[in-house]
């Protein structure tokens, strides 16, 4: 496969001083330079936002951000910022502010000989994302003599109704292919490497059905609580800020069929298909939960009823279990059991693929239930990598088994991993959408949760640094399963 490079090209972030571009896209653009990825003659970063910075103030604040998140060559990230980092006050963003917006892009452009190919990344609260699209579009930004491609980030809409709006609105400008809806979950190494794990090695491939799978499960836990995030939080909860997208998108990424080959369109329609074949999920097979106040000796944790900007009798959900049933062939009957929430034990991503048993059991004379199933557990974070799970026989005598696993961790294997947004601004720049979330995907995942966000729902408590309500266990033990919690 011919790997693309980088054309020049001017990247325009707005709402650049946010927590985003300091914690992530800064890190991930010096990191490409660093790497070869990226030429100070061939990409021109430019900032806009509301602060009264100035150039020399922006360079400044993106060096010392750098400086903390770990750079130490001080000469050479200093030069950086002085070579390629420029930056336009965009005030309220009135159609005059996107005017100035542009004549200043403009004069930077012709300064530097650029082609008119342009990024622009929309690090902006949802609310303003529509007022940024028509203001780019009134001051022609969205047209050029070069490229053009528009960064969206998540969420994209808060229901089937306001993603459609947000997609026909991003459409009344653009075509599909100039826009990037970043999900950073399938920028992670181990996503990626998993359409390899299934698609290059027929060993797996030919055990990926329903013949030879008993059940999936996919974790996302996170130990942190809402923090500073309450108000927000209220306006989401867990099943609209991680199942709709990040969960769904592992989900599909886990069923797809083979696609026609590895580029974006066909990837594309392989994870459509796995949506339009989820039957209706009943509410029966749901539990949402909330985390409440923990304490052990003189340390406390909060409830989230205690966070600041909650109000006291929230019914919001920091925790969401469900089952899904896929009908179609590869998968009817395999359950696929989808789980999140706050303030778990541990920070864990992880996909479990529990095999079926043996059809007829060798081993009589041992303990019943003595044998586990084979597993293969793939882990996302903390440490990226897969697990084979399978029975040996111990040592001497008696007779007995213990799993045991072959393990494979990309880190030892390949050393420091790339943060999952080098990947994805790498794909923008290059024009590669495989990675990236379609219309199609974000309308189709709204309209199955969509009944589930409109309907009656109970709200099951469950202690901080708990592994979420007992409900969620009992969902599993209905159909004869049991949460995985790795290896």
């Amino acid at each position: 496969m011919q790997e693309l490079m980088v054309e020049p090209h001017v990247f325009v972030i707005l709402g650049t001083t946010g927590d985003l571009t300091r914690r992530k896209l800064l890190p991930a653009l010096y990191h490409l330079r660093d790497q070869g990825v990226l030429e100070e003659k061939n990409t021109l970063i430019i900032g806009a936002a509301l602060p009264e910075m100035g150039e020399e103030g922006f360079r400044l604040w993106a060096y010392e951000n750098l400086q903390k998140a770990g750079w130490r060559n001080e000469k050479d990230l200093r030069a950086w910022c002085d070579k390629c980092l420029y930056y336009h006050t965009l005030h309220q963003g009135s159609p005059q502010d996107y005017e100035a917006l542009a004549a200043y892009l403009q004069r930077v452009e012709k300064a530097h000989g650029m082609g008119g190919n342009r990024v622009f990344y929309l690090a902006l609260p949802p609310a303003t994302v529509p007022s940024a699209i028509e203001g780019l579009d009134r001051a022609t930004l969205l047209k050029s003599r070069g490229w053009v491609r528009v960064v969206v980030e998540k969420p994209f809409g808060h229901d089937y109704h306001s993603a459609r709006t947000l997609d026909m609105l991003l459409h009344r400008y653009l075509e599909e292919s100039q826009i990037y809806r970043i999900d950073h979950y399938l920028g992670k190494e181990t996503v990626q490497n998993l359409l390899a794990f299934r698609f290059a090695n027929p060993i797996f491939e030919s055990l990926w059905n329903r013949n030879t799978v008993e059940n999936v499960q996919i974790t996302v836990a996170e130990d942190l609580g809402v923090e500073h995030r309450g108000a927000y939080y209220e306006q989401a909860g867990a099943l609209r800020d991680m199942v709709q997208n990040h969960l769904t998108q592992l989900m599909t990424v886990v069923a797809m069929e083979v696609p026609v080959s590895f580029e974006a369109s066909a990837i594309q329609t392989e994870k459509l298909k796995v949506l339009h074949s989820v039957a209706p999920i009943a509410p029966e097979d749901v539990v949402f939960g909330q985390y409440t106040a923990w304490q052990i000796a003189e340390q406390t944790i909060k409830g989230y009823r205690e966070e600041p900007g909650v109000p006291a009798d929230s019914l919001t959900d920091t925790y969401v279990a469900l089952k899904v049933d896929l009908n179609n062939w590869r998968w009817k009957g395999v359950p696929f059991y989808l789980r999140t929430g706050k303030r778990l034990p541990r920070k864990m991503t992880q996909v479990a693929v529990t095999f079926r048993e043996a059809p007829a059991q060798v081993f009589q004379s041992l303990e019943p239930g003595s044998i586990a199933p084979n597993k293969l557990l793939i882990t996302l974070q903390p440490s990226e990598g897969f697990s084979l799970c399978f029975s040996v026989k111990s040592p001497g005598r008696p007779f007995r088994l213990a799993d045991h696993a072959l393990q494979f961790d990309y880190q030892t294997a390949f050393g420091q991993l790339p943060d999952a947004y080098e990947t994805l601004l790498r794909d923008v720049m290059i024009g590669d959408q495989t990675l990236f979330v379609s219309a199609d995907f974000t309308e189709s995942a709204w309209c199955l949760y969509d009944p589930l966000l409109q309907g009656q729902k109970s709200i099951h408590f469950y202690t901080a640094a708990s592994w979420g309500p007992r409900e969620a266990d009992a969902l599993l033990e209905r159909h004869g399963h049991q949460w995985q919690l790795g290896w």
